[in-house]
């Protein structure tokens, strides 16, 4: 179920409707309060949500989301207005995976609604492990040599796309689509700031991060003995197994 939380009764319509028609369930909400209830129901797959909203904006509305347990993961896009980067930034970062500016075509957002839910449904590990650093997607916590670091939700996602990735080297351009879910117009610095202060808390993980001369970052190969392994949930059947990046065999085999 999609969940469109919008004040404009004739385009929350058109979207719904366009949804609907294609097979992807949706429901729309006027009001802030009318969509908290629903969710408190039934948890949507992923929300599209308006910036100005009566009530509350829809970034008061989004902090809510990102700050409870149940919610903090479900996909939203912001549907802005043209060209107003600030409410484009705000809801960025306040933890927004992508926006559509108003007026929109239909096609791209059908589009990018299709591709947010792609993302949500490819499986991952629960546990990536790399010498002392330890990324829990289960807790959304990262660990050094045990220790909790603090990280902004940003930082999270930049080092979870390098982890899910070990091989691959992503441009400033690509981590910026894939970490921030939106072509940045401005200075792709942001990229590199981001990595110095991620480097600065995972401490002696820190060269875990590799810079790629002319390209950009990714992860270190070989940085530790036995390299990125992956753990998969425990289930009542199985136990938890490590594998490493050679060819999945079990760890130590």
């Amino acid at each position: 179920m999609i969940y469109v939380l919008e004040d404009d009764r004739n385009i929350r319509d058109l979207v719904v409707y366009s949804l609907n028609s294609v097979g992807l369930n949706a429901r729309g909400f006027e009001l802030p309060s009318e969509f908290r209830k629903a969710v408190e129901n039934e948890l949507p797959e992923l929300v599209l949500l308006d910036i100005m909203l009566p009530e509350e904006d829809g970034v008061a509305v989004l902090r809510r989301l990102r700050g409870r347990e149940v919610t903090r993961d479900i996909p939203v896009i912001m549907l802005t207005a043209l060209g107003d980067e600030f409410d484009k930034v705000r809801g960025l970062d306040a933890g927004a995976d992508d926006y559509v500016s108003k007026p929109f075509g239909m096609m791209e957002l059908l589009a990018r609604v299709r591709a947010r839910l792609r993302r949500r449904s490819e499986p991952v590990p629960l546990l990536s492990r790399m010498g002392p650093l330890e990324l829990d997607r289960e807790r959304h916590e990262v660990r050094v040599n045990g220790s909790p670091v603090a990280l902004t939700r940003k930082e999270y996602e930049l080092l979870r796309l390098l982890m899910d990735h070990p091989r691959a080297a992503f441009d400033r351009d690509q981590l910026l689509e894939r970490v921030w879910g939106y072509d940045y117009a401005g200075e792709t610095r942001t990229v590199d700031v981001h990595v110095r202060t991620l480097r600065q808390k995972l401490g002696e993980a820190a060269s875990c991060i590799e810079t790629v001369r002319g390209v950009g970052y990714r992860l270190a190969a070989g940085w530790s003995p036995g390299g990125l392994r992956h753990e998969d949930g425990p289930s009542p059947e199985q136990k938890r197994t490590d594998t490493d990046t050679s060819g999945g065999r079990p760890a130590g085999a």
